[in-house]
């Protein structure tokens, strides 16, 4: 075979897995994730209609999500919630710790969130001449004796981006850049990769 040929039928084939691999991956998570939700609620229309209907345990579970999502964007159904949320959720002592915390983390990750994450920053980051994305949360103050200092809050992702650090840092050494909270995780979901070829930030 023509060694020029050879090398453009291997190019061609790599450029196809870079492009099949993401979509088969994404199918693939899709039709799991479709059999775990559909498995969860899918023997109780098993029972009631006395056979297996493919897909209709996974329906209901998007209806009753979006339902949920409707009555906790009203104010009387947030308080409802709420309320919910204080009388069973949080009264298990073992569970309330779990769902807090998994709240508390979903929460800051959540577009409706505006005091989760206040800012996408840049900081020197763990050595002298390293830098890292974080996500600005907090500015808070030590106190010794009569001394006060202005310490910001950042947090670092060091495993893609829901496992992470916070670091205390003068605010002077925190580089605030023009890149919008969500694009900034974006840019950590993708290794950087969608990081733009010129970050303008200020001090």
């Amino acid at each position: 075979m023509d060694p020029s040929i050879k090398l453009t039928f291997k190019r061609k084939f790599i450029a196809g897995l870079l492009v099949t691999i993401p979509i088969a991956i994404s199918i693939f998570i899709f039709i799991q994730l479709f059999k775990i939700v559909d498995g969860l609620l899918g023997p109780i229309y098993d029972y009631i209609f006395g056979k297996h209907i493919a897909g209709l345990g996974f329906l209901t579970a998007l209806i009753l999500i979006f339902v949920v999502g409707l009555i906790s964007t009203n104010v009387f159904g947030k308080k409802l919630l709420d309320q919910i949320e204080k009388l069973l959720f949080l009264k298990i002592p073992v569970f309330k710790s779990l769902y807090s915390s998994i709240k508390q983390l979903i929460d800051a990750f959540s577009p409706e969130d505006k005091t989760s994450f206040q800012k996408f920053v840049i900081v020197e980051y763990p050595r002298k001449g390293s830098f890292v994305f974080g996500f600005q949360t907090k500015t808070c103050a030590l106190r010794e004796g009569e001394d006060e200092k202005k310490l910001v809050a950042v947090y670092i992702p060091t495993n893609n981006l829901y496992l992470g650090e916070v670091v205390l840092f003068d605010p002077e050494s925190v580089i605030h850049t023009d890149i919008p909270v969500q694009q900034g995780i974006k840019i950590i979901l993708s290794g950087g990769i969608a990081a733009p070829e010129i970050i303008r930030g200020d001090k």
